[in-house]
């Protein structure tokens, strides 16, 4: 049998290498401390369990959903939901669709756009979606260093015109995986701005918005004046409300790029389950996840506040998952997160694995399993500090 060439564009999937490191180190009787991938571990709140059993139960939930573009209660709860956290004004019957997770609509809306030879332009370190679902739709992604000179944002005047003019989508993703970084509504309005001279359109990843700290609250792509003319932004309730397994999310934005988007996904899915579209739209409404992130504050600052006391320079995230760290000089990522759970039992993610100017960095999740009240974080500085010369 012969497979599509398209999958040898396919390098191997960054979550699947970690997997395959942390179960041969469990398969060996050790006892590794988690700092890997970003899923939340705490349990997603019962009220919304409650409404998924409660429409689970109606049988008309139970048949396929020939909505439109999704489940008309949990569109227009996304548009109540961006009208009352971001003050935008969203139309669910044409500017909001239903996304199988964002991961779905990040994907997906590549192949409404991109044909072979068109240019993407991806942040540099980034979830990998952006850059392969480009290279499968025969596209050329074209790297955008986020650097932290630049609060690890992109310098769009360093974007060669020749490109710039060539560009048929921009990637962006705020507050940001893997890098913690955040970005201001100002630099979103230079961002419309430089669409809008080259033709571009924006697809803004916007899910990690609901996590954050200090009371910072991270600003929508689309409250920059313009944003709709040139924008599509990918929001989820994975990370806000603990349910990354429900697979729901939604996009919102220009009405063009929602079409385009809803016309590709038509031919592709049968949406979502229609019990958890209302379990969704609940949870929209209707519940506050703050107890999970007092959480992640603490973690965040047990394990930043203990990494910085043993000799490490890391910066505090105000949003996102993420912690970004610089790895020891001596060690590639990869070599260093090889030695911490030889050496520390502790797992975390190398850089480079996001990208070309991941190099040096190592990420680690505030998602931590098992951990009830920062034990674990605890347990994990101690036995770096033990065990690790930094």
């Amino acid at each position: 049998m012969h497979y599509a060439k398209r999958l040898d564009l396919i390098p191997p999937y960054l979550f699947g290498e970690i997997s395959r490191m942390k179960a041969q180190a469990i398969a060996e009787g050790r006892d590794l401390i988690d700092f890997g991938i970003g899923d939340p571990d705490q349990p997603t709140p019962t009220p919304i369990v409650e409404k998924l059993c409660e429409a689970a139960h109606d049988p008309l939930t139970h048949r396929y959903d020939e909505s439109e573009a999704g489940w008309p209660a949990f569109l227009e709860s996304v548009a109540r939901f961006y009208k009352r956290r971001f003050g935008v004004t969203i139309d669910p019957k044409a500017e909001a669709m239903l996304l199988i997770g964002s991961k779905d609509g990040l994907a997906h809306f590549v192949w409404a756009m991109v044909d072979p030879g068109d240019i993407t332009l991806v942040p540099d370190p980034a979830y990998t979606v952006y850059r392969v679902n480009t290279l499968l739709a025969g596209g050329t992604p074209v790297a955008m260093p986020l650097l932290e000179k630049n609060n690890f944002l992109p310098d769009l005047s360093s974007i060669p015109t020749d490109i710039a003019k060539k560009a048929k989508v921009m990637f962006l993703n705020y507050p940001n995986n893997p890098t913690g970084a955040v970005a201001d509504v100002e630099f979103f309005r230079d961002v419309v701005e430089f669409a809008k001279e080259y033709n571009i359109a924006v697809c803004h990843d916007c899910a990690y918005s609901e996590v954050y700290f200090d009371g910072f609250r991270p600003p929508s792509f689309l409250e920059a004046e313009g944003a709709k003319d040139v924008g599509i932004e990918m929001h989820s309730l994975s990370k806000t409300f603990n349910m990354t397994g429900w697979r729901i999310g939604m996009a919102v934005g220009n009405a063009e790029l929602i079409w385009a988007l809803n016309k590709l996904k038509s031919n592709i899915d049968s949406r979502q389950f229609p019990a958890i579209d209302i379990a969704a739209a609940y949870a929209l409404d209707a519940v506050e996840n703050s107890a999970t992130l007092e959480l992640y504050r603490k973690r965040r600052d047990i394990l930043v506040d203990g990494l910085n006391a043993i000799g490490w320079n890391v910066k505090k995230p105000t949003a996102s998952l993420y912690v970004w760290a610089h790895v020891p000089e001596g060690y590639t990522s990869a070599d260093f997160v090889k030695k911490l759970i030889a050496e520390a039992g502790v797992l975390a993610i190398p850089g480079n694995g996001y990208g070309e100017y991941g190099e040096g960095y190592i990420r680690m999740s505030l998602t931590v399993p098992g951990d009830v009240d920062g034990e674990r974080v605890r347990e994990g500085v101690r036995r770096i500090a033990e065990n690790i010369k930094l």
